[in-house]
């Protein structure tokens, strides 16, 4: 057993290194299926879960939200740098056309957070 984890205790499943647990969980897993215990989806069970878990990620709505805020300034960014690569639009154009000039993929959330609403 490994003690290279500080503030674990010297035994126990937590306390082995990453490798020694897959090397167990691997070894239960090939058991689990050569005495035909282990579960295998069908392709109705596993469309259920994905289902089942689709509704309970939809159900938060400010989520679902920063999530397509988030989608939707990455593809206004491909077009503007697709548009800037063959030259077809200047910024002011692609301000007119999409709100605002093409965004930094890597920054898109940190960007979201700095904006604050128009005043109208």
């Amino acid at each position: 057993m490994s003690t290279d984890r500080t503030g674990t205790k010297t035994r126990g499943f937590a306390s082995m290194s990453s490798e020694r647990q897959r090397e167990i969980a691997r070894k239960g897993g090939r058991a689990a299926h050569e005495c035909g215990k282990a579960h295998e989806f069908t392709t109705d069970e596993a469309r259920a879960a994905g289902r089942k878990g689709g509704e309970a990620v939809s159900a938060n709505r400010s989520h679902m939200s920063e999530i397509g805020r988030l989608g939707g300034r990455r593809s206004a960014g491909r077009r503007a740098v697709a548009n800037q690569s063959d030259g077809n639009q200047s910024t002011a154009e692609q301000v007119a056309v999409h709100g605002h000039t093409p965004v930094n993929h890597e920054n898109a959330l940190a960007d979201d957070a700095q904006i604050q609403p128009q005043s109208q």
